[in-house]
């Protein structure tokens, strides 16, 4: 079978020399037309990523075929495929996870990777991967890192391997707007939604080309002559390189181009192991970083004994779960605060959590869980846990402060001329008497983009001035407009300014309060 080592195309290179270009042309803060430019680019790489997965399949069917035909041949190529497709999958479907979270925080939760509207917006790739507490900039990082560590080790084309250190690199310039960065901020601090889609679709595109690389290597191998044997390598693949005290390190020790006919010796620290079907596992007891040395023993077609040396890290941590308020970083008396949970490396059916010193009621709902504090001044304590090798382990307490809502605002809700119902804030703005006179009266609600909570008004009152400067209050009916308020606003001129004042309001909490905010009306 012939070795067709992969080379980048003509239309790769004009695509990865757009890429360069458009961000070039970024850093000098041209006009908001050229982000536009992205999404020619995020459309090209995804095309020639679309093609480059159909002909990796390509290859993994082939891969099927010769296994069914030959499976004592193929087995160990077929497996080591199976693993580069996974890691492959893992982090390209990772990637497009982050695509949607950055266009969903830019566009909202209807937003569209394909239809990005707001393309200039340089808070959501900010937010979504270097939030101080749930921001995922420095797991790609260590993924991006992990992936590139794997391929190589698989490769050995000179040539192919440096393009994928190239195309993988995580090293920071360490001069210009790159100085002081780390590689996260540098690629995604204040960067564009546009800008931040088009390179996770072309590390998208990169991984793709990668997964063909290994995949022909591996393919070329299965049919390596005895003269060939020169070129075996010894490899460890781990589940996880990442292991929770307690747990267990679970790596597959295999042989590269071995005849699964002839079974090696495994040798770990000097001694012989027991192996089933090259399945290794160490008792994990103590936290560290820790380093499994060992090699495998076989003989070539002419009966002589190969020997390979092998070298894996891991490290064992401690258990460690994530708790996040999803809107807020305290949590509310007497409201449903949303909480997210959720355990790095543990399907979200296997996590658990309950409040532990009994400050309220933690509730599963949907995707996450609904927190509601009972008592004010007192920590809520949140108990994670987790099901890991069919015993649950705990991961941790996490403690929240408890607040009470803060005050809310009022606000005169009218429809426009187009239809559209809008919240009049005051502020020196005006609002049309035509709309004023069709609103019901005024509503109060906690609305700053990161909370919505609505209150209900008791009372207010319209304070106008006469001509000698003298108040003259009005009371409501409710929360609505009294009849004596609606005809004092009537008499109104345009340009003329009233007061709503003394607004009593009850929230979620059931706690009355009378706000200090006066709301000015500017009639239009």
């Amino acid at each position: 079978m012939a070795n067709s080592s992969k080379r980048v195309t003509p239309r790769q290179k004009m695509i990865n020399l757009m890429y360069v270009v458009l961000m070039a042309m970024l850093a000098m803060n041209v006009s908001s037309d050229v982000l536009n430019g992205f999404t020619l680019v995020d459309n090209g790489l995804a095309r020639s990523t679309d093609n480059a997965t159909q002909q990796n399949e390509a290859i993994f069917n082939d891969f099927a075929t010769q296994m069914e035909k030959n499976p004592e041949k193929v087995r160990p190529w077929f497996e080591k495929a199976q693993y580069v497709k996974q890691l492959s999958d893992s982090l390209f479907n990772y990637s497009e996870e982050l695509k949607t979270r950055i266009v969903v925080m830019a566009d909202g939760k209807n937003g569209n990777v394909r239809d990005i509207k707001n393309k200039e917006n340089l808070e959501a790739a900010t937010q979504v991967m270097l939030n101080p507490t749930s921001g995922q900039g420095h797991n790609l990082y260590s993924t991006i890192n992990n992936y590139r560590d794997q391929i190589l080790n698989m490769l050995t084309d000179s040539v192919q391997s440096e393009i994928i250190k190239d195309n993988f690199d995580t090293e920071v310039p360490a001069k210009g707007i790159a100085l002081g960065k780390n590689w996260e901020e540098y690629h995604f601090e204040n960067m564009p939604a546009a800008a931040a889609v088009t390179l996770l679709t072309k590390l998208q595109n990169d991984v793709r080309n990668a997964e063909y690389a290994v995949l022909n290597t591996l393919k070329t191998n299965i049919d390596a002559s005895d003269v060939r044997v020169n070129e075996l390598g010894a490899f460890v693949i781990p589940t996880s390189q990442n292991v929770v005290r307690g747990g267990r390190f679970s790596a597959r020790i295999v042989m590269a181009a071995v005849d699964s006919t002839q079974r090696p010796n495994i040798y770990v620290g000097g001694k012989l192991v027991e192996t089933k079907n090259g399945w290794y596992e160490i008792p994990c007891n103590s936290t560290g970083d820790f380093t499994m040395n060992g090699y495998i023993e076989t003989t070539d077609g002419s009966g002589d004994v190969v020997r390979r040396d092998f070298s894996q890290k891991y490290t064992v941590v401690d258990p460690i779960a994530t708790v996040s308020a999803s809107m807020m970083n305290v949590l509310y008396a007497g409201y449903d605060n949303p909480i997210a949970v959720s355990v790095p490396g543990v399907p979200a059916n296997k996590v658990s959590a309950r409040i532990s010193n009994g400050n309220g009621t933690l509730k599963a709902s949907g995707s996450g869980y609904i927190a509601r504090p009972a008592k004010l001044g007192e920590d809520v304590v949140i108990s994670v846990s987790a099901e890991q090798d069919g015993r649950v382990q705990s991961m941790g307490d996490y403690k929240f402060r408890v607040r009470q809502l803060p005050d809310p605002t009022p606000m005169i809700e009218y429809v426009d001329a187009n239809g559209a119902t809008q919240r009049y804030r005051g502020g020196g703005s005006k609002i049309p008497k035509q709309s004023l006179m069709k609103s019901d009266g005024i509503i109060a609600a906690i609305d700053d983009g990161l909370l919505n909570i609505g209150f209900k008004v008791i009372s207010f009152e319209m304070v106008t001035f006469d001509n000698m400067g003298n108040a003259m209050p009005e009371l409501s009916d409710g929360a609505n407009f009294s009849s004596r308020q609606k005809a004092t606003m009537n008499k109104l001129q345009r340009g003329k300014r009233f007061y709503i004042s003394n607004v009593k309001a009850q929230g979620p909490d059931g706690v009355q309060r009378q706000l200090s905010a006066t709301l000015e009306v500017i009639l239009n």
